[in-house]
Order: structure tokens, then sequence, then C-alpha cells
């Protein structure tokens, strides 16, 4: 089992900055890649973006390419959303999740049902 814990969330002016959280704990060790996700009030939930766990890799839904930034602390098993240039339309509730390392989901990250864990969700909202 792996257990995500997010921070971060909170109020933040147009065109401000924020840093989200998710701290992995459990078996850490087995995880493949970790994602960010986010859904606003009756919307569908959409990706945000993910990273390798093993690589570093990086994935972006082209409404936060070149705002949004990915990264792990592979000592602390912690992945950072670095969110710059927010706008009004970023406001959401930011979940995290987990895919664990020979999952078989032959899923791609974009995908909700590529991951295994999930974090409790952090409200960010954006003022204009």
């Amino acid at each position: 089992q792996v257990q995500l814990v997010e921070s971060g969330g909170g109020l933040v002016q147009a065109g401000g900055s924020l840093r989200l959280s998710c701290a992995a704990s459990g078996r850490t060790f087995s995880v493949y890649a970790m994602g960010w996700f986010r859904q606003a009030p009756g919307k569908e939930r959409e990706f945000v973006g993910a990273i390798r766990w093993i690589g570093g890799n990086t994935y972006y839904a082209d409404s936060v390419k070149g705002r949004f930034t990915i990264s792990r602390d592979n000592a602390k098993n912690t992945m950072y959303l670095q969110m710059n240039s927010l706008k009004p339309e970023d406001t959401a509730v930011y979940y995290c999740a987990a895919e664990k390392d020979f999952s078989g989901s032959y899923l791609p990250l974009s995908r909700q049902r590529a991951y295994d864990y999930w974090g409790q969700g952090t409200q960010v909202t954006v003022s204009s």
C-alpha cells in the first residue's frame, strides 16, 4: 500500500504562484509514476501532469504547459506541483495519484484509471 498526503493549497490572486506537495509513504519503492489531476465544480476531473519516478520524465496537459512544473525529491518521497501565472480557470480541487510498478494497466498517465492510489485532494482558488 501507498499513502499520499497533500499540502499547499489555498487562495491566491490571478498571476500569482503556489506550490503543492504530495508526500508518499508505505511501499514507495513500488511506485512507477505519480500524477496530478484537478476537478472544478460541475466539471469532469482532468489531467494536469505526471512524472515517472525513476528517470523523471514529465508530461503536461496543454492547458498548463509552460506555467506548471512537476518535480520530485526521491529522498523525501515527495512530488511537487509548482504553479505560476495562475488564472481563475485554474480554480479546482487538486489531487495527486500514484501508479504501482508492474500494475499491468497499460494505460497512459493522462488516464485516471492508470493510477492505483489517490490523495485526499486540496482546494486551490484563484481570484480575479
